[in-house]
């Protein structure tokens, strides 16, 4: 067996805590015994198999070796996919609740639709694709933590909400559509680039790191200064690496960024991009 599959029946009344579903161990249970493992349902433990139907995948394409779990169905109310994943393959084929990847290390999850809070938050490794919108937080630090994503990749094909990359150290972050407030705030380190426009308040209190915007002008704010320092080699690299992902960052190689330095407010040294003309 390659995996499991597992099929929503119908919405849960209350949230549902998914933590423990990862690939590498409840992917390789035989499905009777899948779904017997408990769950939790607000404070009731259910079974797996009280809101799912369990198959195996038997997809000889998939290797034993990085076991997939397969969800489908409307997951709005199911929390922590993926949480702290270390290895093999999540996929939803519908939409998905808080805390999607957060703390993932490796192996990669996808979603074929929209994700809740927290997506991606303090990942650190490993590759997070969702074709939808997110909401808030994303790629930040968790509450009461200091550090957000510090490694892997999160890819957005729509929207993001407020704080994206709160705290982000390290990693690539790809929004094909537009970020809520506050995007890149407090950024220490990693790469942020957003397609569409940004709210207010970008890169507030940023330390370092780089934030390209694929097609809107870069802010008005009097702690980021303009500079024209030569940059032809590293934006090359840059820019061919974020065209792979195709959208609005496919025409990014060749053309010249508009380049300004920030938060001064803070002594910040990190650089905003925008290639808008």
């Amino acid at each position: 067996m390659s995996g499991l599959r597992l099929r929503l029946l119908a919405p849960p009344a209350l949230r549902v805590d998914l933590r423990d579903l990862a690939p590498a161990t409840f992917g390789m249970l035989a499905p009777d015994d899948a779904a017997r493992q408990p769950l939790w349902h607000g404070r009731e433990r259910i079974a797996v198999g009280d809101l799912f139907a369990v198959s195996g995948l038997g997809d000889p394409d998939d290797s034993p070796n990085s076991p997939t779990l397969a969800l489908e169905g409307d997951l709005r109310r199911f929390d922590y996919l993926g949480w702290q994943m270390e290895t093999g393959t999540l996929r939803v084929d519908g939409h998905a609740g808080d805390y999607l990847g957060c703390g993932l290390r490796g192996g990669g999850i996808s979603v074929n639709g929209d994700a809740g809070d927290f997506a991606g938050a303090a990942q650190a490794g490993g590759e997070i694709d969702i074709t939808g919108n997110v909401g808030d937080f994303a790629a930040a630090a968790l509450p009461g933590d200091m550090e957000g994503m510090h490694g892997g990749h999160l890819r957005i094909g729509g929207n993001a909400g407020d704080r994206l990359g709160d705290r982000m150290r390290r990693g690539t972050v790809l929004v094909a559509g537009n970020a809520g407030a506050f995007a890149a705030s407090r950024m220490v380190a990693g790469t942020l680039a957003v397609g569409g426009a940004c709210g207010p308040h970008l890169a507030w209190a940023m330390r370092r790191g780089t934030v390209v915007l694929a097609t809107a002008a870069l802010p008005s704010a009097v702690t980021f200064v303009p500079v024209d320092s030569d940059i032809a080699v590293f934006w090359q690299l840059l820019s061919r690496s974020l065209a792979r992902a195709g959208g609005p960052f496919s025409g990014l190689p060749g053309r010249r960024p508009h380049r300004q330095l920030g938060d001064i407010a803070v002594d910040g040294k990190g650089e905003l991009l925008a290639v808008f003309d």
